[in-house]
């Protein structure tokens, strides 16, 4: 017999709630580059350390905002970054104290954003139904939803995934200040070399205390280290990220806690 495809949580116009059903997430065939062994195994390896630093499940559970950029220009490398946005989400499953929420713009204006859930496969099952449209980009839009949900509760960090911006970088430093202000840390993955887009996502990282991070196209291996790094760091703060990057495959934690410094959450 035929198993359907479980629903995921519904994705609504960043600001309006979000409707009442969604159509069931189809399976995707994404695959990743033969050379490119899955991370999951080594992970699992620091997971029982992580149950002990992240913050218990239902009390002061942290709070990570992914954001994409969904635009044309990424469609040729669209069905790996799901499947390794995936693979984070699975792989910090078992740490705990996380809800994570789904952003992501494309197309003429449209930017979404899924409900919190505390399930990060639900999650990876959401991401399989977006596709690339073309359309500029809405960083701004972005960065103005993590304002608003800061507002209503602590948000422990925005990771963002894009690779250009087609904004005023003024603008979005405005609202990178804003952020920093409410304690905010923006993680910025580049993919590409777009010079542009380099330069206003290390100001983000700067004004924020995130980070930035460039990635090659094949660096597949690279790119679920950061995120799976960033993820812990949202879950169960600096001492998480640290016992992350004492580890053999902490590479990722260890990048970014170069770049926050001595200080961070």
């Amino acid at each position: 017999m035929t198993r359907k495809p479980r629903s995921a949580p519904p994705i609504a116009p960043t600001g309006q709630p979000a409707p009442a059903a969604q159509a069931p997430v189809a399976p995707t065939d994404a695959r990743l580059p033969a050379d490119q062994p899955s991370s999951d195994a080594e992970v699992a390896a620091f997971v029982a350390k992580m149950k002990g630093l992240a913050p218990a499940a239902g009390a002061g559970r942290g709070r990570l905002i992914f954001a994409m950029d969904a635009t044309m220009s990424r469609a040729p490398t669209w069905d790996m970054a799901l499947q390794l946005q995936g693979d984070m989400f699975r792989a910090v499953k078992e740490v705990g104290g996380l809800d994570v929420q789904l952003v992501y713009f494309r197309g003429l204006g449209e930017c979404r954003a899924s409900k919190w859930v505390s399930n990060p496969d639900a999650l990876a099952r959401l991401m399989t139904s977006v596709s690339c449209h073309g359309g500029l980009t809405q960083i701004g839009k972005v960065l103005s939803h993590a304002l608003s949900e800061s507002g209503t509760r602590k948000v422990n960090a925005l990771v963002y995934i894009g690779d250009c911006m087609e904004e005023s970088i003024d603008h979005l430093c405005a609202r990178a200040g804003e952020l920093a202000l409410l304690g905010v840390p923006v993680f910025l993955f580049q993919e590409g070399d777009d010079a542009n887009a380099e330069r206003a996502f290390r100001e983000i990282a700067r004004l924020t205390k995130g980070a930035f991070c460039r990635f090659d196209r094949g660096s597949a291996r690279q790119l679920r280290e950061l995120l799976t790094a960033v993820a812990v760091y949202a879950a169960g703060g600096r001492k998480a990220l640290q016992a992350l990057s004492e580890a053999r495959h902490g590479a990722g934690a260890r990048r970014l806690l170069e770049q926050l410094g001595p200080q961070g959450r």
